[in-house]
């Protein structure tokens, strides 16, 4: 497989202080790859350089074989690179499905002269956008929060809701930031199956933050470690949990398994 994201010796600094130094790596098409390493190792940072919420100091990333360093956010999103966050940013008082909805970009309904004029136009494009949320809905199994308000919903549920906004439009990469966060190990596991039907049946590529060691083992491989703001090294999470210089680095020599950071207690 292809990579179709590269990030070539990229750095970001903030005044004296250096958060990525000088960081290589490739995540490959259709695969899960997973980014873990202690507090403070600059992975969010580096989520955000590729996301386009910071720009590089120094350095290259490329999507598809093209630079894309200094492009916005939406500029990303066009392309078919998506961000979930660790807190999930719901519109809290539409319902699931309309927050579905809200995703897909130049509906016509946003343009007043075809809101005013061309009514049946926006009324047709209403009805696929609508008729994929619905899709998504059934894809997740959500139904019976689709008519819910965001906002009234748990964190696992608003989890799956923003890993459903990325099946809106034709994804090609997903960055995943601690997905696990906050969520009940049923719900995990819910978003855990979701995120490997996506993988598995749509060709789906995931790029993914995460503490959660019986996650990362579950989902990715390989899995890519950093560690003050540098890669350290990149393998199977096997290979990384019987490398005695990540497991000093990581856990300060206590055994990975026994450090494995668990999800919350809520829903």
């Amino acid at each position: 497989m292809a990579p179709i994201l590269e990030i070539r010796d990229v750095s970001r600094r903030f005044g004296g202080f250096t958060a990525v130094d000088r960081c290589s790596l490739s995540v490959e098409a259709g695969s899960i790859t997973g980014l873990i390493g202690p507090n403070g190792a600059g992975k969010s940072t580096l989520f955000n350089m590729v996301a386009g919420n910071l720009p590089p100091s120094s350095g290259t990333i490329l999507f598809e074989g093209r630079e894309i360093q200094g492009l916005r956010p939406h500029e990303l999103f066009g392309r078919g690179l998506l961000r979930t966050f660790q807190i999930a940013h719901e519109f809290s008082r539409l319902s699931v499905l309309e927050n579905l909805m809200m995703v897909p970009g130049g509906q016509p309904g946003e343009n007043l002269v075809d809101a005013w004029f061309r009514g049946r136009k926006v009324r047709e494009f209403e009805a696929k956008v609508r008729e994929r949320a619905e899709d998504v809905i059934d894809f997740l199994k959500i139904g019976h929060v689709a008519r819910e308000p965001a906002g009234n919903l748990s964190g696992g549920q608003k989890k799956l809701v923003e890993l459903g906004r990325t099946m809106m439009v034709d994804a090609k990469i997903v960055l995943l930031d601690e997905i696990a966060a906050g969520v009940n190990r049923t719900l995990l596991n819910d978003i855990a199956a979701n995120i490997e039907r996506l993988n598995a049946e749509r060709g789906y590529t995931f790029f993914v933050i995460e503490h959660d060691m019986d996650l990362i083992g579950r989902l990715c491989d390989p899995v890519v470690v950093m560690a003050a703001g540098e890669v350290m090294r990149t393998g199977s999470l096997a290979e990384i949990q019987a490398d005695a210089a990540v497991v000093e680095a990581y856990f300060g020599g206590s055994p990975m398994g026994h450090a494995t950071t668990r999800a919350g207690n809520s829903a």
